[in-house]
């Protein structure tokens, strides 16, 4: 097969859950013989983007070597006619349209210059033209998504989430990103941080600062993530018992400073990679009910509730993401979690073990083929759509679109 792969997200370096998951399909794919290509937006050239290539070791060349073929367009507005570019010169048998496209002008340019051969993949809610959090709800591009010759899910909870709002019933797929393992038991009751990945306003930095304030004599770490502001380190660096940790190549470097997880996201959740990762390593997380957390979570403790966030700000930060609207939370659940699995050696060994086999199960379930063998499934289709019009949008709408064109999420 001839296989396309767009977003309008940075994949050399890959920026998240999302593009990771897509990248790992692609290679494998690519080294079962099937032609790969990607079409995606270039991260801005600066340090921080040679730093994270440096400690991902992958590249451009690097990918060409393993058979993917990545091309990356600086600027948005040119993103889609690259696409319609790549898709005439490649003649691909299927146009694998990620979620990453917030204005969906790649999923609508998909469906102009390949019809009846779009697969579209489901990874974040909030780019999703449907749905309570969607960030830009569009009928004719959901239209466009329950037309797709293929959807794919990344989990249950977000197969339902598309079920009822587009009609579709998707095909879920987990991506296989955790590895084949070994993956070594990291717990440590007596050492260790209490860590967070991605501080930031939507993943529930408030909870994260809220906690540390409320366990002074424990040490905490923060990894940044794609979120992360300036002034969110300024505030975490500020805090005494809150170490801010480094980005790195391996999860496992991580995770090996980590003795309590916590992911309190406030927005709805695809899945819970990060939360998955560390139940395989025996370490114990504390994750809140948003969005697919549960089902990461596979019925071990601790799950708590949050205020989910239901609508956001005409005010954007440094990475171009709007301001969420963020209701107080109760930290008791949360505060009585943490101070049980600090203070009871028994609980916390109880719930490591408990945790790291129901993931050790789960990741042995999943496997890369699921998806070339779903694409060889598939029958194209026929179906024409008409290209959307700026003008059809209303100037609210143009102007959070022109806003939010910059976003790097994953």
């Amino acid at each position: 097969m001839r296989i396309l792969l767009t977003a309008n997200a940075s994949y050399v370096p890959p920026r998240g859950g999302a593009t990771r998951s897509n990248l790992l399909w692609l290679r494998y794919m690519a080294a079962a013989g099937h032609a790969c290509r990607i079409v995606a937006a270039a991260l801005a050239e600066d340090a921080s983007k040679h730093v994270q290539m440096a400690q991902e070791g992958l590249d451009r060349a690097t990918l060409l070597e393993r058979g993917v073929e990545v091309h990356e367009v600086a600027e948005r507005a040119r993103l889609a006619p690259a696409l319609r570019r790549q898709i005439r010169e490649f003649q691909p048998d299927w146009v694998l349209v990620s979620s990453e496209d917030l204005g969906h002008a790649l999923l609508h340019e998909a469906h102009l210059s390949a019809p009846g051969r779009v697969v579209f993949l489901a990874h974040t809610p909030q780019f999703f033209p449907f749905g309570p959090a969607s960030w830009n709800p569009d009928p004719s591009a959901t239209e466009l998504v329950a037309g797709a010759a293929g959807v794919v899910a990344i989990g249950q909870h977000t197969a339902a989430y598309i079920l009822q709002h587009t009609g579709r019933q998707p095909v879920v797929i987990h991506p296989p990103i955790y590895g084949r393992g070994p993956f070594p038991n990291l717990a440590s009751f007596d050492a260790g941080l209490v860590t967070m990945v991605n501080p930031c306003a939507v993943k529930g930095i408030s909870i994260f600062k809220a906690l540390a304030e409320r366990f002074p004599t424990h040490g905490f770490g923060a990894m940044p993530g794609w979120g992360t502001t300036a002034a969110d380190r300024a505030e975490l660096a500020a805090r005494p018992n809150i170490a801010m940790l480094p980005n790195c190549r391996h999860i496992a470097e991580f995770l090996s400073r980590t003795r309590i997880l916590l992911m309190p996201s406030l927005w709805y959740e695809g899945f819970g990679l990060t939360v998955m990762e560390a139940m395989l390593h025996g370490i114990p997380a504390i994750a809140s009910d948003s969005g697919g957390l549960v089902e990461a979570k596979l019925g071990t403790p601790f799950v708590a509730h949050v205020p989910a966030i239901e609508r956001y700000m005409p005010v954007f930060d440094e990475h171009s993401l709007p301001q969420p609207v963020i209701e107080p939370a109760d930290l008791r659940p949360w505060e009585e979690a943490l101070r049980a699995l600090l203070a009871d050696r028994a609980l916390y060994r109880r719930v490591s073990a408990a945790s790291r086999e129901a993931a050790l199960r789960f990741a042995g379930s999943l496997d890369a083929g699921r998806m070339p063998e779903f694409l060889q499934s598939l029958q194209p289709g026929n179906t024409v759509h008409e290209r959307p019009s700026l003008a059809n949008l209303s100037p609210e709408k143009r102007t959070l679109l022109l806003k939010l064109a910059r976003v790097r999420k994953h």
